[in-house]
């Protein structure tokens, strides 16, 4: 369990082709001023030979086009394309990554969120992956930078439930249902990407990378998960509140909009992550000890998970706490989304009905 994802060697030089397939990494900006200066310029130092950049400027209302604008003067591989209007039946970002992949020259599509930083080697190691394993499309997690103790704790947290609800390990088996995507890092074969419909396939899925990668696997294309050990880091969430209004955007489209889902989920995460904590103090006798020994066996696989992600393991005394914290979220966004009739997200209102109707 404790490595669901392979991890890239990190040492050694990648052994690339002599003729290395172009690569074009695809990013979709909104409102991105805070990061993506930082972001932008650790994709122009990687050492991957041949490779464009394009960043597609979705209608950003702050200092984001300045920002684009400022470091592609002098950046020939830099190439900003920009969005003023959003067609009807599209997401912000989804459109953006659409007409970023329909303007692209390579064999091989990276998209990549703009506020994603990058090691110089990880393209190379990435692509090197990907073809010494034959497949069509390589997900790599990143490491998850949060500014506080209790931030940090839950994103501890978050890659244990993240792992046990899409089972990243099951995504290489042709036979298995379960698929992956990161929004980090989605390295995709430019020839599967348009067999498999692209982001128009997708196009009103908050939850795209994984539905990208779903997509992927139903047209029969071979998928790989890989854990990027420091070479990806990303500003996950800055504060409490910010984290607890990005999560709107993903978790009751995850389980398809189906409240029964969402009330099944909670109780489950309540009676396994929070109850057993409890039950120690409001039992006696065996009852408690066996309480004893489910959180023992929690906290057993809570380490070797995040231990293997690297990540602090004495963060599994939070557990409980952070797992009650999941469980608000998980409701608050299904409340808010069945009473607004919708999400709203990154200033644009996306109606309920709708987003439900783009199933996949």
């Amino acid at each position: 369990m404790g490595q669901p994802f392979p991890a890239f060697p990190r040492s050694g030089a990648p052994t690339l082709p002599p003729r290395p397939p172009k690569v074009t990494l695809v990013v979709a900006a909104r409102n991105e001023e805070r990061n993506i200066a930082e972001a932008l310029r650790s994709l122009l130092c990687l050492d991957y030979p041949d490779y464009e950049l394009l960043v597609v400027n979705d209608r950003s209302e702050d200092t984001t086009g300045a920002i684009l604008e400022e470091l592609s003067a002098d950046q020939p591989r830099l190439r900003v394309i920009q969005v003023s209007e959003l067609p009807a039946g599209w997401l912000g970002k989804n459109h953006a990554l659409w007409v970023g992949a329909r303007a692209a020259a390579g064999e091989l599509l990276l998209f990549s969120d703009a506020d994603i930083v990058m090691e110089p080697t990880v393209l190379s190691r990435a692509v090197t992956f990907l073809l010494d394993q034959g497949v069509d499309h390589l997900a790599v997690t990143p490491v998850l930078r949060m500014p506080t103790l209790f931030l940090d704790m839950f994103g501890a947290s978050f890659i244990l439930f993240f792992c046990m609800f899409s089972r990243p390990w099951k995504a290489r088996d042709p036979r298995s249902r379960f698929h992956i995507g990161i929004g980090a890092f989605n390295l995709v074969r430019t020839a599967a990407y348009w067999k498999a419909g692209g982001h128009r396939r997708i196009a009103l899925r908050p939850d795209d990378d994984m539905k990208l990668g779903k997509i992927l696997k139903l047209d029969g294309f071979r998928q790989e998960s890989a854990y990027g050990g420091g070479l990806l880091t990303v500003e996950w969430y800055a504060t409490l509140g910010e984290l607890i209004r990005g999560l709107e955007k993903n978790a009751f489209a995850g389980v398809d909009y189906r409240l029964t889902l969402v009330l099944l989920g909670a109780l489950c995460h309540l009676t396994a992550s929070v109850w057993p904590y409890l039950a120690i103090f409001l039992t006696t006798g065996a009852t408690r000890a066996v309480y004893v020994a489910v959180v023992a066996l929690i906290t057993l696989v809570f380490v070797d998970i995040v231990g293997f992600h690297g990540t602090k393991r004495w963060y599994a005394i939070a557990f409980p706490c952070t797992a009650l914290l999941f469980v608000y979220i998980l409701l608050r966004t299904a409340l808010l989304n069945l009473v607004h009739g919708g999400i709203t997200w990154r200033g644009t209102f996306y109606p309920l009905k709708e987003l439900r109707a783009n199933k996949v």
